[in-house]
Order: C-alpha cells, then structure tokens, then sequence
C-alpha cells in the first residue's frame, strides 16, 4: 500500500537515521505496477488486465524513503496514441510520449522526479519538449519487472527529472547492475552529422549549432562524426524488432480486448506478427552489432561521449501526436546511456534540449559530462532565443 508522510516520520524519528529520499515525492508511469494503484497501461483494457507485483524500482525507491505521488499518464501501450497531458510550459503543444505524464509533473513542479520508460524515445523526448532533464540509462541497468513490457530488447526504465544532481543522487541511491567508476579524461566530444542529423527541421539544427557553437567557445574538444550512415535501415530495423515483440507480449491480451485498441496499436501488432522468429533473432543481434559499432568509434576517437539534438525540433502544436523519436532510435537500440539536457528555447519560448550519448555501462561518467557541459552553457548567452531565417 502507499506510503505517507506519517509513517515514514514513525519509522525515522531521528533525522541522522533517514534514507536519502526520505519524503521526497516522485511520479511513476502507467506501465509499472505499484501496490494500491491500478495499473492499465495508458489504454481501455481493465486494470486486472495488468495486475502484478509491484515494480522492483519503485519498491526500492520506496524503501529509499520516496513516496508515490500517482500514476502518470501514459501513450497507449507506451506507443503513439497520446493521452489527455498537456505540456506546462505551452498547453497548445505536447509533452511528447511515451511519458508524457511523467515529463508534464516534473515540468510543472509536482515532484523532483517520475519514472518513464524509452523504447524509442519516450524518456529524452518528453524531457526536451517540456524543457526538464531525461535519463535513459544503460539497457538493463534498472530491473523492469514489474513493467508491462513493450520490446524486452528495447525497453529501458528510466528517469525525467528537474536537475542532474536530482539524477545523480538517484543513480547513486539505487540498486542497479555494476557500472564503470574510472575517473575521465578531459572530455572530446562527437558531434554528429549526416543523414541521421538531416532527420531535424530547421529550429532543431539552429539549436544543436548554436550549442556547439557555445561548448567550443567554452574550450571543449570537439569532432565531427558521421555514426550512422545507415541510418534509414536502423530506424527501419528498430521497428520491426519491437513490432515483433510488441504483438508476442500483446497475443494475450488482443485476443480478448483487441476491440479496445487504439488503430496505433492495431496497425503495430499487425506488422508484428509479420515478423518470423529468424527475422527478429537476426535484429535482436543487430542491436549487439551497433551497441559495440558505437563503442569502437568513441575508443578509436577517444570520445567520452556523443552530443546530438535530443529531437528534431521543438514541441509541435496540438495533442495529436507526440512527436518524431528518430534523434533517439539508434542510441535506444544499441542499448547506450543518454541524457537530455535544456540548451535554449525556441523564438516562440518552446523549449530546446541537447541530448548526450556515453558509452555503454559508463553512465556515472556521462552524469559527470552532463553537469559540465550544463555548466558551460549556463553562461550569460545560453538561453538566448534561437532564431531562423524566412
């Protein structure tokens, strides 16, 4: 059941004794379960569709003293039929997806932070959009039992905060898998080019230039990098796999609720099934192939990280779509850290973000990066508006 205020203060009367959370509020996504909380995944299926044991991450992060503020709303399924939120920074645009619900309670100042999901783009995204922090960490860093799953290939748990040091004390605080502590060099970062940056509009690349821009005339190294020449087969390979897994996790549930789907969700399970077992082994192998790709370029180039648009441009007008996840597709599929950090707003006040990619397992030296790179551009010119020509 839920935790209150009251419980927590009997069971820490002393304030030396408290766990590092203690009493701090957090949302948590339609996907986890959490014990007194019906669960339905952002859909019309009923809850017992989707009952469970709680959540492995939000158990430990109650017993980190945390309290569940609420369900935040989820896209059907974690994919792209959005929800009734809207973005607090502008209500005629959208928080983006999946997590949506999660981006728009920490934009708002509800809680310090919620947990999200990404598959694709659902952590980094909303973040941007709704000028707040994502993190999407290593893949499998953070358990997802407990998680109504989309793509077990591809879902990472994750978190949308209102600052990197709110991050930082949640990756420290948290049980997760063993991940590097070397202490980094001077950062070189690679900046991308090619037809995977070609997928932004203009607002989009005028941000990430003038990002770069700055971070240059701040002293960062910097190198220019074409990642994803193939871009076009990645994104397509993408789909597919978590179609394929989409329509096996749904087999259940579609033959008894499929009247209740959206056309979103039909349409995914229809290319899913598709899909041979051949087929999705051989993409599920290609996730391997560009996670270690990616790595040989960062160590061959001696770059900490990446640093990318964390979306093709600001958030679009309307709640009919959340918005395109293609900035965020290859790093979700090769399993890699990201993080998403406010770099601007747009001349009509949208919010920009600048998204940064480390290497796998080196997600603690990612955070590090993060905070100096949002250091050198929390300088006098760095929300300045970004303004594009015509």
């Amino acid at each position: 059941m839920h935790q209150t205020a009251d419980e927590l203060y009997a069971k820490y009367p002393e304030p030396d004794s408290r766990p590092p959370l203690f009493g701090v509020l957090f949302g948590v996504k339609d996907l986890f379960n959490v014990d007194g909380l019906p669960t339905q995944a952002g859909s019309k299926l009923p809850p017992e569709a989707f009952s469970g044991d709680e959540a492995e991450v939000v158990t430990q992060l109650k017993r980190l003293g945390a309290i569940v503020l609420g369900k935040t709303v989820s896209t059907e399924f974690a994919y792209f039929s959005p929800g009734p939120t809207r973005n607090p920074v502008n209500l005629s645009h959208t928080p983006g997806g999946s997590s949506s619900g999660s981006a728009a309670a920490v934009a708002a100042g509800y809680c310090p932070f919620a947990l999200g999901t990404q598959t694709i783009a659902s952590i980094i995204r909303p973040a941007s959009y709704c000028g707040v922090y994502g993190f999407k960490p290593s893949y499998g860093l953070f358990s997802t039992k407990g998680v109504f799953p989309f793509s077990q290939t591809a879902d990472h748990v994750g978190f949308i905060a209102d600052s990197l040091s709110t991050l930082s004390v949640l990756l420290g605080s948290l049980e997760c898998l063993p991940i590097a502590t070397r202490i980094p060099p001077e950062p070189r970062i690679g900046c991308v080019r090619g037809e995977y940056l070609g997928q932004t509009g203009e607002q989009g690349r005028a941000s990430y230039q003038d990002t770069i821009r700055k971070l240059t005339n701040r002293g960062f190294s910097i190198m220019e990098c074409d990642p994803f020449p193939d871009i076009e087969m990645i994104n397509l390979s993408h789909r597919r796999m978590i179609a394929a897994e989409f329509y096996h996790n749904h087999r259940h549930l579609h033959a008894r609720y499929g009247h209740l789907y959206s056309q979103h969700s039909l349409d995914l399970y229809r290319i899913g099934q598709e899909v041979s077992q051949n087929e999705l082994n051989e993409l599920r192998k290609q996730t391997l192939e560009l996670r270690i790709k990616l790595s040989n370029i960062l160590e061959l180039n001696a770059l900490t990280a990446f640093l990318t648009p964390s979306t093709t441009g600001p958030a679009p007008l309307g709640l009919q779509s959340t918005g395109s996840p293609l900035l965020s597709l290859p790093w979700t599929n090769a399993g890699l850290p990201s993080i998403s950090i406010p770099c601007g707003f747009t001349a009509d006040a949208l919010p920009m973000g600048v998204q940064v990619v480390g290497a796998f397992r080196d997600d603690l030296v990612l955070l590090d990066l993060a905070a100096k790179l949002e250091e050198a551009l929390d300088q006098p010119d760095s929300y300045s508006s970004i303004h594009t020509e015509g």
